[in-house]
């Protein structure tokens, strides 16, 4: 029972966490713009949230093993992944900003070097062409692109 503890405690938490963010999400208004509003994303990523925090809380793994030091490496290498992007997008731009940070989270995840690239080529410029023109939210393109 004390094994499977852990899981609902991660759960409740992330649970509330996803609650937090659909309940603050509704605070955000913009006068013009976006029709679909501010809103939209933070609740996009809170209904997922939720749902995987109940399946941690309804059905804990029964035998959670907690540290291993290859999967802590790339846990690790993963936090610093996505710490350093909001510090390299304006210098570098949105599109090769996003291909660097994915092409590393798709190398710690195990794919190959041709794998991870194309990845992260797709993801970047995919995602900068999608909410340039798409969405007509622009992004920063960097020196390089701009």
């Amino acid at each position: 029972m004390t094994a499977r503890l852990s899981d609902r405690i991660a759960g409740t938490i992330l649970f509330v966490l996803a609650v937090w963010f659909w309940i603050t999400a509704g605070d955000y208004v913009v006068a013009f713009g976006d029709p679909a509003g501010p809103s939209l994303f933070p609740r996009i990523v809170a209904f997922p949230l939720g749902l995987f925090a109940l399946f941690l809380v309804l059905r804990p793994d029964p035998n959670p093993e907690w540290f291993r030091w290859p999967q802590a490496l790339g846990q690790i290498g993963t936090i610093v992944a996505l710490f350093a992007y909001p510090f390299i997008l304006e210098p570098l731009g949105f599109p090769l900003a996003t291909l660097l940070i994915t092409l590393v989270l798709a190398k710690i995840l195990g794919g190959s070097w041709l794998q991870s690239v194309l990845c992260g080529i797709v993801v970047g410029f995919g995602l900068y062409f999608l909410f340039n023109y798409g969405f007509d939210l622009p992004l920063p393109v960097g020196p390089i692109f701009g």
